[in-house]
C-alpha cells in the first residue's frame, strides 16, 4: 500500500517538474548581465521574483524526485 502511495506521489512530482522546468526563462535571457544590467532592483532581488520561486521549487521537488527514487528502489537490489 505505501509503495502504491508513493508511486503515485513519484509519477505527480515527475509531472509538476516536466511543467516547472518548461515554465523557466532559458539561461541566455539574462544576457543584459555583460552589460551590468543585473544590478538593477530585479537582478538584485531575484530570489522574490516569480522566476525565483520557480528555481526554488524546481530544486525542492528534484531533491524530493532522487529521494523518492531511492526509497521505491532500496527493495530492488
Amino acid at each position: 500500500m505505501f509503495r502504491t502511495i508513493l508511486t503515485i506521489v513519484f509519477i505527480f512530482i515527475c509531472f509538476a517538474l516536466v511543467v516547472l522546468v518548461l515554465m523557466q526563462e532559458g539561461k541566455s535571457a539574462g544576457l543584459g548581465a555583460i552589460s551590468g544590467a543585473a544590478e538593477t532592483y530585479w537582478g538584485k532581488n531575484k530570489g522574490r521574483s516569480v522566476e525565483g520561486k520557480l528555481v526554488k521549487a524546481t530544486t525542492g521537488l528534484a531533491i524530493a524526485f532522487i529521494v523518492i527514487a531511492a526509497v521505491l528502489n532500496i527493495n530492488r537490489f
